[in-house]
């Protein structure tokens, strides 16, 4: 080697010293910093601090926080680390232990929907390997660390531990609150962290791989989480209650910060203000989701049950818990009998029996026997009261045959304008027979990524509803009837839905047999006027001679509609397409009725019977006996069932 490339050699190692010398140096300080910033940021006259505040230097401080940590057991949780023992062998789901080998070598899930995603050796947090924004939010919720968690507890093996504690400190690291980070920086993701990292504190904190240093990354993040949750209220939306029950679970379980009282308040009084607002006087929360109401249950709950954990129960008014335990009767009243609930809005209808371990909770918070028959699928409790129920305030309505698995159950939506999770859809229903879902909504398929998508299945003419020349409704809904009875369940609803037309639809359950369903749209515009109907997936028999479209199940329940004949009447086909999962869909038979109405006619009225059956496909004829046109106060019908002839009559007070 000559002079001047052994210099270069020398040079180029210097530099190389240098610089690894500096990443020391400033490792060294982002820990003392990280340090220094966690003990300006503690109460030292909350009791059992005394020592830290007198250490001699801050790496002893640290130290006995540490300490202080592991040994408090005056702060309750819902999840106890001091029964980790019991926890050895029995813990974590196949399903929790491959999220959490797989996240050991950064293979992670981001949204559910999409498959997990290796992140890089170098983690990259901002990775989107899919044009949905929701999987790198969700990324940013951790939902792995909590498998990792459950893997830790279940096998004892520390690796998960290990592991974990560097990919806290490295998102710590890498996601500053700014303007370059906002995708791990909305609100949402930012309370439902506050939330699972309080669970993440008691998984991992006797672990040795939780060291002083990791304390101070993750206690000054989850200080920066509050203070953050301080400045951002969604109110009226589901991310106030996230929001707020992040700052409360950071305040509850680390009192020990010096604004930990005041997140705490605040968190409270955001709680009490929303469960006022949010929830409508029926019981119903006013994005009329299935889905987000029962998740505003969990959020709403959740705070009070940590609050009272710790003694703070009596922040809430009793009128708090009386509120939940109205939202907890609507998944009952409104799902159907085998435990799955209608997919209005951004919900789906999920798996049977999916919400029995809530009600198995909500039975013994509330000493409800008919929770628990809801938690046991009838095998004990005692059967909800009646098999009608009306949800007047939030639109939504229900009628069904029984609380069987093979019972009749339609449930109608006709309310007011529920924000983002709502669809343009008043007049819509879903019909459940037999365990089957025989007229099911078409869900919503996507939130981002695919806006042509999210806009096809919001539209109005892809629901049981009615539309004026294809266009999309408004929501302007009023009740004006409902007559729960023996052998006749009546329900009128009407809704304005365009500019100078209103459409009043009135359903009809007929002895817990069978529907009628009475549409007048009646105003001054004109146009074509067509009712839309959806089946399920599958074959489609079309008579357009008869007017009757019905499902052709070779086995179990199957659906005919069928309209009253008049003139000018049409039957045609439409694009079908439902979806069951995010970011899944498939086609289903689609069909509307349809009449032209001209300046001339005060409106329009379409009679049609929606027949759930099990044998054989039911012959249905329908009158209109009714001696005054549409918007009438009183209407009179005669349907006829395979011969037998059948009057059905109301009135509009």
């Amino acid at each position: 080697m000559n002079k001047v490339s052994l210099l270069i050699a020398i040079l180029f190692l210097k530099v190389v010293c240098a610089n690894l010398h500096a990443q020391q140096v400033n490792s060294s300080e982002d820990h003392l910093s990280q340090g220094e910033l966690l003990l300006s940021r503690l109460d030292f006259n909350h009791p059992g601090l005394e020592s830290i505040a007198s250490a001699d230097n801050q790496k002893k401080a640290l130290q006995e926080l540490l300490t202080y940590y592991k040994e408090r057991k005056n702060i309750k949780h819902e999840l106890d680390r001091f029964s980790k023992a019991e926890k050895l062998g029995n813990y974590a789901s196949e399903k929790d232990l491959k999220i959490a080998n797989d996240a050991l070598e950064h293979i992670f899930v981001g949204q559910p929907a999409y498959p997990s995603y290796f992140c890089g050796e170098d983690i990259d947090w901002s990775f989107r390997p899919v044009p949905d924004n929701e999987w790198v939010w969700q990324l940013n919720r951790m939902s792995f660390w909590e498998a990792m968690g459950k893997a830790y507890w279940h096998t004892g093996d520390s690796k998960y531990a290990d592991e974990w504690s560097n990919q806290l400190v490295d998102w710590v690291k890498k996601n500053p609150r700014d303007g370059a980070h906002k995708y791990a920086w909305r609100s949402i993701e930012a309370g439902i962290r506050g939330n699972r990292w309080t669970r993440l504190f008691q998984y991992f904190i006797d672990n040795p791989a939780f060291t002083p240093e990791v304390l101070a990354y993750f206690l000054n993040s989850l200080h920066e989480h509050a203070s953050y949750l301080m400045t951002k209220y969604s109110s009226g939306s589901n991310w106030a209650l996230m929001e707020a029950e992040g700052m409360a679970f950071i305040a509850i379980t680390f009192p020990e910060f010096k604004d930990a009282e005041t997140w705490r308040e605040e968190a409270f009084q955001r709680l009490n203000e929303q469960i006022r607002s949010q929830v409508y006087p029926d019981g119903h929360q006013r994005e009329l989701a299935m889905g987000y109401h029962v998740g505003s249950i969990r959020w709403f709950m959740r705070t009070y049950e940590l609050a009272s954990m710790n003694g703070l129960q009596d922040r809430f008014p009793d009128a708090y818990l009386s509120t939940i335990e109205k939202m907890c009767e609507v998944p009952m009243k409104l799902g159907f009998p085998d435990g799955t609930t209608t997919q209005f809005g951004d919900s789906w209808s999920g798996q049977p029996g999916q919400y029995e371990q809530l009600f198995e909770t909500w039975a013994e918070m509330f000493e409800r026997s008919d929770f628990r028959y809801m938690a046991t699928g009838g095998q004990s409790g005692t059967s909800p009261k009646g098999t009608a129920f009306a949800y007047p305030e939030s639109g939504l309505y229900s009628m069904r045959s029984g609380w069987d698995k093979e019972d009749i159950c339609l449930v109608l939506k006709c309310g007011p304008d529920g924000g983002g999770h709502c669809q343009p859809d008043n007049g819509t229903f879903e019909l459940y027979a037999g365990g089957r879902h025989l007229m099911p909504d078409a869900g919503s398929y996507i939130y981002s990524g695919d806006p042509v998508n999210r806009a096809w299945f919001r539209q109005t003419k892809v629901h049981q509803t009615l539309t004026l020349n294809g266009e999309n409704s408004v929501y302007a809904p009023q009740l004006l009837k409902w007559q729960p009875g023996e052998d006749l369940d009546v329900l009128v609803v009407e809704n304005e839905s365009y500019q100078e037309l209103t459409h009043r639809r009135a359903v009809v359950f007929v002895d817990k047999k069978f529907f009628v369903v009475v549409d007048d749209a009646y105003g001054s515009a004109t146009g074509d006027i067509d009712i839309h109907f959806q089946l399920a997936p599958g074959n489609a028999v079309f008579n357009k001679k008869k007017l009757t479209v019905g499902s052709d199940f070779d086995e179990g329940w199957n659906v005919l509609v069928k309209t009253q004949k008049q003139k000018n009447i049409i039957l045609e086909e439409e694009e079908g397409q439902v979806s069951f999962e995010y970011t899944k869909k498939e086609p289903r038979p689609a069909f509307r009725f349809g009449l032209t109405k001209d300046a001339s006619q005060s409106g329009v009225r379409f009679v049609t019977v929606v027949f759930p059956y099990k044998a054989s496909i039911p012959d249905v004829k329908i009158k209109d006996l009714s001696k005054t046109g549409t918007n009438a106060s009183e209407v009179v019908l005669q349907v006829s069932i395979n011969g037998n002839k059948r009057k059905i009559s109301y009135q509009i007070d």
